[in-house]
């Protein structure tokens, strides 16, 4: 019976630890002590397996538990329900790890497009590419797309929305999507460039994939999309489509109860982001220099036989950092500066300047 294996980090004391483990594999499933879950047929097939119990190094145990496959129903929102349903309301419990087994990939087919299929349509090899979001909220869409026009101009890849922006009464959305990819179109006409526009798709699952259409039938390059504000099950489902690549978000991710590379690099990419935003050590919200790394090997990893996805490393970074960066990462990245080309001062040659830097570091990191 296939199986997939979620490994926990459960705060529990060695006296403990054993009924812990127990209570938790059932938890996940049928919610019934051992004794009350008497078919026969729920215990061989539904009821799983605690695997092992291993001390942890920073305390606590390392617990490994095998849930059979069909338990998740072959469903992304099953999935997570099985994966860390109710044991995300229990504060000694962190989902580590996720072993899937490769039945689950005939159903989770990852990113569509991909890294590769991302540089083919910007016409960028052997590069890091370049990323901004257009802000702040507030401004009006003719506003938003004089920004964008500029940031084209000055030759970065995609230019999204920040996703702050939705359908607001004071920049709608269907007026910001069609005046911002013209603008984009209009500089990529002036200096030759394939620069792309990626707006941002948030609201009810409905209105989300009525954007998505729209948003596509506009001409936009991408969309970017925050899975735990709309849904993972919606990133799947959109994903599913193959119409346009998606860069996830990683806002209301941000809880301390789940790894963040596992969610933001492993959970985002099976189930369809072609790009994946997380923070960046040192910036705002910042990972570890381990969580980084294992994030951008995640997302660039063929594992599985998915397509490699885009690691997009952000959060306040300047563009002083982009040599830093860079030579952590190397050129198999995204990098996402937002603000700091922003400040008082030339936007269009600040932009160009940051894209000659990545270019620079990026020929210097493959020679």
């Amino acid at each position: 019976m296939s199986a997939v294996v979620f490994h926990y980090h459960v705060a529990a004391d060695a006296g403990d630890i054993d009924a812990r483990a127990e209570t938790l594999l059932l938890e996940q499933t049928v919610e019934l002590p051992r004794a009350a879950a008497t078919n026969a047929w729920v215990r061989q097939n539904i009821i799983g397996e605690v695997l092992s119990i291993e001390p942890h190094d920073d305390g606590g145990f390392l617990v490994a538990i095998a849930q059979p496959l069909r338990t998740t129903a072959l469903a992304p929102a099953q999935f997570l329900n099985v994966a860390f349903g109710n044991s995300s309301l229990q504060p000694d419990v962190k989902l580590v790890e996720i072993e899937p087994p490769a039945a689950l990939f005939e159903t989770f087919k990852g990113p569509r497009f991909g890294a590769d299929a991302l540089r083919q349509k910007l016409g960028a090899q052997n590069r890091a590419l370049t990323a901004t979001a257009l802000k702040p909220m507030g401004l009006p869409p003719d506003g938003l797309a004089a920004l964008a026009h500029d940031f084209a101009v000055a030759g970065i890849d995609i230019i999204k929305d920040d996703h702050g922006l939705a359908d607001h009464d004071f920049c709608r959305f269907e007026q910001r999507v069609e005046l911002c990819q013209r603008a984009v179109e209009r500089a990529n006409a002036e200096t030759g460039g394939r620069s792309i526009y990626a707006p941002n798709l948030i609201g009810s699952p409905s209105s989300v994939v009525r954007q998505f259409a729209f948003a596509r039938e506009a001409g936009a390059g991408a969309v970017l999309l925050a899975p735990m504000l709309v849904g993972p099950a919606l990133l799947h489902e959109l994903a599913s489509d193959a119409a346009l690549p998606i860069i996830a978000h990683p806002a209301f991710g941000g809880w301390d109860w789940i790894a963040p590379d596992v969610l933001f690099g492993a959970i985002f990419k099976w189930f369809g982001a072609d790009a994946s935003i997380y923070p960046h050590l040192g910036g705002r919200f910042s990972y570890s220099r381990e969580t980084c790394a294992s994030l951008a090997r995640r997302l660039t990893s063929s594992a599985h036989g998915l397509k490699p996805a885009l690691p997009v490393p952000a959060g306040g970074i300047r563009t002083n950092r982009v040599r830093e960066i860079l030579s952590f990462y190397g050129s198999d990245t995204m990098l996402l500066v937002g603000g700091s080309l922003l400040e008082t001062g030339d936007v269009v040659q600040r932009a160009k300047d940051f894209v000659a830097e990545v270019a620079s570091v990026s020929r210097e990191l493959a020679s």
